[in-house]
């Protein structure tokens, strides 16, 4: 099944997938009401708790499942559905390796009067075990005390008891990145809205889980994929892709970007 765009539901298709064959898994399922795709707003709790289920059952021993979601307000009070869904995950035996966080460095005025705006969304890591690859993203760190030394003692961390221990902190070099991840979006920064899907996220934002979670010629599965921007990245850093898509419409949209994109054609299967 690697390299393919499977036009179906996610869940039939999702049965011809073996236990414990996927490596990774970067999707983003709908947030409640707050999209329709392509006339279509079947989404619900009875569904969302299958997808995870058969997600534990396809994804490898130390894979991870990268899921963005957000939610929405319903007569003044967030669903908190993406919480039920995480804690669902848990229940089904994935462990919640990380609560990351996607912030939009530009983000529309969206929040009503009486609320601050909305800047951000949840993407939750969970992990079938322990992660057996990571590729932690690095920046580099200034030395701003211009100390000559690489490495010095500062007070950092409180221990149990409420006292700070001092730890050896590296003045310069490479150190990982947080987990607050922020990217600009709107103005063709995610994918060009002229491609018709009402909901992308970047396609930074897609590379750099990929890459950090994924090793090349692994598996990556997108079983809500959109306008597959999952496989788009996953290609592109030599991984493989399986991308399960519903709407005919956005299967046309995935199968045009593919040609733009490397001039590669890629057979819609049903």
């Amino acid at each position: 099944m690697n390299n393919q765009v499977i036009q179906g539901d996610c869940l039939e298709v999702m049965k011809d997938i073996p236990d414990k064959s996927i490596d990774m898994v970067l999707t983003s399922p709908p947030y409640d009401n707050l999209r329709t795709y392509n006339g279509d707003s079947t989404w619900n709790e009875d569904i969302w708790k299958e997808i995870i289920k058969e997600l534990f059952r396809i994804i490898k021993v130390g894979g991870v499942v990268v899921w963005i979601v957000g939610d929405s307000t319903l007569q003044g009070s967030e669903t908190g559905t993406s919480f039920k869904q995480a804690l669902w995950a848990k229940e089904c035996g994935f462990n919640l390796h990380d609560t990351m966080i996607y912030q939009k460095d530009n983000p529309p005025p969206v929040g009503g009067t009486t609320r601050y705006f909305q800047h951000f969304e949840y993407m939750f890591v969970w992990s079938k075990g322990i992660p057996l690859k990571f590729n932690p993203i690095c920046a580099d760190r200034r030395n701003k005390w211009n100390d000559k030394r690489e490495y010095r003692y500062k007070a950092f961390v409180r221990d149990k008891d409420g006292n700070f221990k001092k730890r050896l902190v590296k003045l310069t070099g490479q150190v990982k990145i947080g987990n607050v991840w922020k990217y600009v979006v709107g103005g063709g920064n995610s994918v060009p809205y002229a491609l018709g899907h009402p909901a992308t996220f970047p396609e930074k934002l897609a590379e750099d889980h990929i890459l950090s979670w994924s090793n090349k010629n692994d598996v990556i599965l997108d079983c809500l994929a959109g306008s597959g921007t999952t496989g788009i990245m996953a290609h592109k850093n030599g991984r493989n892709f399986i991308l399960i898509e519903t709407s005919e419409t956005y299967c046309d949209i995935i199968k045009e970007r593919f040609k733009s994109r490397f001039n590669l054609d890629i057979n819609i299967c049903h």
